[in-house]
């Protein structure tokens, strides 16, 4: 985390958490959702216009992954200065690539060391890493069909809806603030 965001979250302890405002897609593309984009419904299931618009600044996007984190409750975020902004994951908090020889990266640019590699019932590709857990990148599905041929990974099944509960990830935290909400 950068250390000007630990100042500021020093400085400014009580600022309230942001939720439903920038969301992450299968492809590690991060999407800013004002209000009327969040109108239209929710990132995972909403039409295609609820996704909300890529983000293109570069220095905004290595921001953005510098303070990437997650809270106890497996709920993933950016600390933008003193505010939490949670984020909506279309899949998983982390997209892999990966390059020929087998090297993995998350969408964030940061090595990962892959544990082992999951197959859902639609033929996702998944892999559980030193950093998480994350969705093979589409375009790199047939690196890894390679790495599993050479027997660096072997796979294990596993059912999609499971995944969030097995790995301890949320895939939308503004959900889950609202059932909380609802509860209370």
């Amino acid at each position: 985390m950068d250390e000007m965001v630990r100042q500021a979250m020093a400085k400014w302890p009580n600022v309230p958490d942001c939720y439903g405002w920038l969301g992450l897609d299968a492809r590690g593309q991060w999407l800013m959702r004002d209000d009327r984009v969040q109108a239209l419904g929710s990132f995972q299931e909403g039409p295609s216009s609820a996704k909300g618009s890529v983000l293109q600044h570069e220095k905004l996007i290595a921001f953005i992954e510098r303070n990437y984190a997650r809270n106890e409750k497996g709920w993933w975020f950016f600390q933008n200065g003193p505010q939490r902004v949670f984020i909506e994951l279309a899949v998983t908090p982390f997209i892999w690539r990966m390059n020929d020889a087998f090297e993995v990266h998350a969408h964030t640019g940061a090595l990962a060391h892959p544990k082992a590699c999951w197959l859902d019932e639609t033929g996702r590709a998944y892999l559980e890493t030193d950093l998480g857990f994350g969705l093979v990148h589409t375009m790199d599905v047939s690196r890894l069909a390679n790495a599993l041929e050479q027997g660096i990974w072997a796979t294990q099944e596993c059912q999609s809806c499971e995944l969030p509960e097995v790995f301890g990830y949320e895939r939308s935290p503004q959900l889950a603030q609202a059932q909380k909400k609802d509860k209370a």
